[in-house]
């Protein structure tokens, strides 16, 4: 587990590897639970105590060849010491809409960009907004402890 001290640093390295927007949940617990592509539930409860890292994008707008690299290595590096790392699609999954996609997309999608890391889904954005991303792709860390 990171110190508090060693979040910044930690928060400063995920900036650099992902290049992207970055957020820090500091405003006390967070409560969210979302379907992985493989039809499992993630939720906040059970992710207490450890480090979260939740990678939103959508697949219309892949990561960068430096960000997916940073998730990998994020990936690699830190599971042991209790980081667990997600990309999360806010695609919709109504077939209606424009912003739709489906779970087999979604799994094309990261074989075709190497991401080994759970794919989550989001539909149309409301725990992203939660955390007030207005961007993507963006990352949010969530200390475990902050999870309800």
């Amino acid at each position: 587990m990171f110190p508090t001290n060693q979040k910044p640093m930690l928060a400063l390295l995920l900036a650099i590897m992902l290049g992207s927007s970055l957020a820090l949940a500091q405003k006390g617990p967070v409560e969210f639970s979302l379907r992985s592509i493989d039809g499992q539930t993630i939720s906040s409860n059970s992710l207490r105590g450890e480090v979260v890292v939740l990678a939103f994008g959508a697949s219309w707008l892949p990561l960068s060849k430096t960000q997916l690299q940073g998730i990998r290595k994020l990936a690699d590096e830190y599971s042991s010491r209790g980081v667990v790392v997600y990309w999360v699609s806010t695609e919709s999954e109504d077939p209606k809409s424009k912003n739709f996609a489906s779970d087999d997309q979604l799994r094309a999608f990261a074989q075709k960009y190497g991401l080994k890391v759970t794919v989550l889904r989001d539909p149309d954005g409301p725990i992203s907004k939660k955390f007030g991303i207005d961007q993507l792709p963006s990352i949010v860390i969530v200390e475990g402890r902050q999870c309800q």
